[in-house]
């Protein structure tokens, strides 16, 4: 819509920002945190290993996400008030969790699903509010805001609240989580959706429906593979650390901390960055970044050197810093449209989720073929996936009418 404005800087991105923190906190803690706490307490591995289906609903969202659309919940407005049930329920699920600490896993399990849940449909909900009330110029500065305020939360979740637990304890530690959640609902309570919301001409909505489903699929499959591209290249270099004998601590600095700083840094500026150099540049960048670092760590694995798979680690982090933002920015601008919160949840729900047997498979093609030749058949598959998605976005860009530096 020519000529909106959000109110100001800080009133347009910390909306945002508070629900990413508790975004990042939450799903860090339970699906983070947590496992290590229990497998402290004695828990079995066997366990542990199914506590990392607590973030199987982020990538189910598009199955429910059609309710977010069509549904109001009054008095507040349609997407806060789907923002603010669904934070509350998650509220109240950490305070009975608080209490849950010598209860039987499965029902711990349960509370947290059941959490992971409304967090992930709190975040669909969120994620339309930015496709229908900020304008395209403005997006990558909110998902610049919004990956800072995961990178935080999860320093606070998997990283703060773990560290200080032997002294603060369950109950105070998943209090933590809740009370943080309810801090930062309140500046979307605050945020002027109805007089922000952008009006789609009507023919645009109601014409070329099926044209928009086969797009939305193209670009679906374009997500997916290139989701479990980089997932393959960098989302295992823990696992090689420790097979080059780094420490546990040392490890656990390097891909844990330093890199959500790290995350925390480049989200902070990739806003900027876009708008500066344009998305095709920063993201060609960014891709070349990470090519080099799955070269650097495939080496780092046949040479025996662990100082360089820690330099290979951190390239891989900042590049891919470097990626997050765009990559996010083109997804809301495929989601525009008068179902936003069901094209998102499609656009990166269903791609997280066709990514995931892939993830899931990844470290036993490492463990038969070794790490050298992993990285062997990363790289190019990366490198393909990434042409395939880049193509997505010049094509979109060129369609808007928006130049493409070469």
């Amino acid at each position: 819509m020519p000529g909106l404005r959000l109110p100001s800087p800080i009133a347009a991105l910390l909306p945002f920002f508070c629900l990413s923190v508790t975004f990042g906190t939450t799903l860090g803690f339970l699906a983070g945190g947590a496992p290590l706490i229990l497998r402290g307490r004695g828990v079995e591995l066997t366990q542990i290993g199914l506590l990392q289906l607590i973030n199987l609903p982020v990538g189910l969202t598009f199955l429910w996400a059609v309710a977010v659309d069509r549904v109001r919940i009054p008095p507040l407005p349609h997407r806060i008030g789907w923002i603010a049930v669904m934070q509350t329920a998650a509220i109240g699920l950490l305070a009975v969790m608080s209490a849950g600490e010598s209860w039987p896993l499965p029902a711990l399990f349960g509370l947290a699903i059941a959490t992971c849940f409304c967090v992930a449909t709190m975040d669909v909900a969120l994620e339309a509010l930015v496709v229908e009330t900020v304008p395209d110029r403005n997006r990558p500065y909110v998902a610049s805001a919004k990956f800072c305020g995961v990178s935080l939360g999860g320093i606070i979740g998997a990283g703060l609240l773990v560290g200080f637990y032997e002294s603060i304890g369950w109950r105070a530690a998943v209090l933590s989580v809740a009370g943080l959640n309810l801090l930062c609902l309140l500046p979307i309570l605050r945020y002027p959706e109805a007089r922000l919301r952008r009006r789609e001409p009507r023919a645009a909505r109601d014409t070329g429906r099926i044209a928009r489903l086969r797009g939305l699929g193209t670009h679906v499959l374009v997500l997916g593979l290139y989701f479990a591209a980089l997932s393959v290249l960098s989302g295992f270099n823990n696992l090689v650390l420790l097979d080059l004998k780094v420490p546990l601590a040392q490890v656990g600095l390097v891909t844990g901390g330093l890199s959500s700083a790290i995350n925390l840094a480049m989200a902070a500026v990739a806003g900027s960055l876009v708008r500066r150099f344009g998305t095709v540049p920063l993201i060609t960048t960014g891709a070349a970044g990470m090519i080099a670092a799955g070269c650097l760590m495939g080496a780092a694995a046949a040479g025996g050197t662990p100082h360089l798979a820690i330099a290979a680690t951190i390239l891989a982090v900042v590049s891919g810093g470097a990626l997050g933002v765009p990559v996010f920015s083109m997804i809301y601008r495929w989601a525009q449209g008068p179902r936003a919160a069901t094209d998102y949840a499609l656009l990166f729900g269903a791609a997280f989720f066709a990514a995931m047997p892939v993830r899931v498979a990844a470290p036993a093609v490492a463990g038969a073929i070794g790490w050298p030749a992993f990285f062997a058949l990363a790289v190019p598959f990366y490198a393909a996936a990434f042409l395939l998605l880049r193509g997505a976005i010049v094509r979109t860009l060129a369609a808007d009418r928006i130049p493409v530096p070469a």
